[in-house]
């Protein structure tokens, strides 16, 4: 148990102040931990890497976090399953299982969040055909708030393993999960510039043409940014150094930050230098391993919000956040950031039931998101969103109930493994429990 300090999340734009951080190295210590909140009138949250823009990990009460539990406890080469504790983060863990022979089949473009924080909050990459990375978990070791350890799997209790999947930390702290993994593969990665109508009027079958595909949409531009991963033969062809540095580090870090900067002190601006980036990004190939050609550095600090919603609705739905981005009262300097899903059946998974387009916006630190980011949640109503649970959103119990068939399976599970709410925050009142 450690002194308090502030905790702030990786955009430091959420922070708390909790009465005590516990740092356990065991499932055995994270039950000792409940125990002495419990007994101290304490909730219960868990911290991963901070990569949720919301405040799910806030409290005033005992913040848990899992960073000295990060090892990779079994894998099994020819099953393909790999079993790891819950604070190793998915860059770790690719490198861990790339070892072994094997990949996650998908991942997002940022790898710095813990394997436990991605799948509670329904962490996703893009691909048609593929699902999202809780999907992924085949069974999930969690701590109750009655400090029982419990292994959940569809074998043995369906309803919490699905609850448990994507569960916004409200059931209780997952210590360990034992995840799908797949042979290990080279990933050729193509970044080019295209005109955005010819783009949206052919996005269905683009999204199904390959394994990987997204878009990015300056406002203000006519060009749409694609990228488009698809798996290839032979060794990975990794860049040398420096050519990564400058593709990676100072053409999409720290250029691009200071043209969102100079937005920023110059609003005016921001269609101009919008039309310019877009211009600029020119095409790139890489091939290497999967993971690395997945993810990249962010250093550029940002706000975001993201919808997930089915998939037939994609084009429209670009087309009216477009439409909002480029009014003349708001000043948007980041690209509109759009991806594909399959559906799952986790009880409050975004992607649940249904083929799901991502549409993700974004605003520079320092800037005014609020009206923005209101304004796409109304515009992105219409086609039955529903947000990401760890970006920013508007929404409440109330509203969010209705979107999700498996509600009131989730309510029943969260019921059954936290009846006192020891591991609710405001968060978790204001969109679980209403």
């Amino acid at each position: 148990m450690a002194r308090a300090a502030e905790w702030r999340n990786w955009a430091g734009d959420q922070a708390c102040s909790p009465a005590v951080v516990e740092r356990p190295g065991s499932a055995a210590e994270v039950a000792a931990a409940i125990g002495r909140a419990r007994d101290a009138g304490r909730g219960v949250r868990a911290a991963g890497a901070g990569h949720s823009f919301t405040d799910t990990a806030l409290t005033g009460g005992t913040l848990i976090s899992l960073d000295r539990m990060r090892r990779v406890l079994e894998v099994d080469r020819a099953s393909g399953l790999a079993r790891v504790e819950a604070g190793i983060t998915l860059h770790e863990c690719s490198e861990a299982l790339w070892s072994h022979g094997l990949a996650f089949e998908n991942l997002g473009d940022i790898d710095v969040q813990t394997i436990a924080g991605a799948t509670a909050t329904g962490t996703h990459g893009t691909g048609a055909r593929l699902r999202n990375l809780s999907a992924g978990l085949r069974e999930i070791e969690l701590v109750t708030a009655a400090g029982d350890t419990v292994a959940l799997s569809e074998a043995s209790d369906p309803d919490a393993w699905r609850a448990a999947r994507v569960s916004v930390g409200a059931l209780g702290v997952v210590t360990a999960v034992t995840l799908q993994a797949v042979p290990a593969f080279t990933l050729e990665g193509t970044d080019t510039t295209e005109p955005l109508g010819e783009v949206l009027d052919s996005v269905d079958e683009r999204a199904d043409a390959t394994e990987h595909f997204e878009l990015y949409v300056f406002p203000h531009s006519r060009l749409a940014l694609t990228r488009t991963n698809r798996r290839v033969d032979g060794p990975p062809r990794p860049r040398r150094a420096p050519r990564a540095w400058v593709d990676d580090v100072l053409l999409r870090n720290h250029v691009f930050g200071l043209a969102v900067a100079a937005g920023r002190r110059a609003p005016r601006l921001i269609p101009r230098i919008n039309r310019a980036l877009a211009h600029a990004s020119g095409t790139t190939v890489r091939v290497d391993r999967s993971y690395r050609v997945f993810a990249s550095p962010r250093l550029v600090r940002f706000t975001e919000m993201e919808y997930a919603l089915p998939r037939e609705h994609a084009a429209a739905a670009v087309r009216a956040v477009l439409a909002v981005a480029e009014r003349a009262d708001l000043a948007v300097p980041f690209p509109i950031e759009v991806r594909f899903v399959a559906g799952d059946d986790a009880l409050l998974s975004p992607a649940g039931g249904r083929d799901t387009c991502y549409i993700a916006v974004h605003m520079y630190r320092g800037m005014e998101w609020e009206r923005y980011f209101r304004s796409v949640e109304r515009a992105l109503d219409g086609f039955g969103g529903r947000p990401h649970w760890g970006k920013r959103h508007f929404r409440t119990a109330a509203t969010l109930a209705p979107r999700y068939p498996g509600w009131e399976r989730f309510r029943a599970v969260r019921e059954r493994l936290d009846p006192d709410g020891v591991f609710a925050n405001d968060y978790v009142r204001r969109t679980l429990v209403g």
